[in-house]
């Protein structure tokens, strides 16, 4: 057997080591799947991710590469999140996260102007990801 033989071979061996039914196609890992906390965890990252980003559509301090890096990143953290909690559940709470954030910014960068309203808004927008929280813990995926 020539050298190239039998690095084909070896190539051969190893594929049907991963693979033994499936011919000379590599077979993709199984993806390791998230705890409920750590999806948690994924959407509290991308939410906040999200006032990056968007607050960086408006304000110069924000560089266009970090923009870019925190959608990616935001995406697939959502993404991963909602192999795990319900995609309504999953959007609604980075959508909220988001919105919280940047009113924040968006109130701190104006020096503090905030009205009331805007204020109690924000609050029940608070309390209701919490909700979606808490029922997305009882409820079924």
């Amino acid at each position: 057997m020539t050298y190239l033989e039998e690095q084909r071979f070896e190539s051969k061996t190893e594929t049907t080591e991963e693979q033994p039914s499936h011919g000379n196609r590599k077979q993709k890992k199984p993806e390791k799947i998230l705890s409920k906390n750590m999806a948690w965890m994924y959407i509290v990252i991308g939410g906040m991710l999200e006032v990056v980003w968007a607050s960086g559509f408006k304000y110069e301090a924000v560089s266009p590469i970090i923009v870019i890096i925190s959608i990616f990143i935001s995406f697939d953290l959502i993404i991963k999140a909602t192999k795990v909690i319900p995609v309504g559940t999953t959007y609604a709470v980075f959508a909220g996260i988001g919105t919280v954030g940047t009113v924040i910014v968006e109130a701190v960068a104006s020096g503090g102007a905030i009205s009331v309203p805007k204020i109690i808004i924000v609050l029940c927008l608070l309390l209701f990801i919490v909700g979606l929280k808490l029922s997305a813990d009882k409820g079924a995926h």
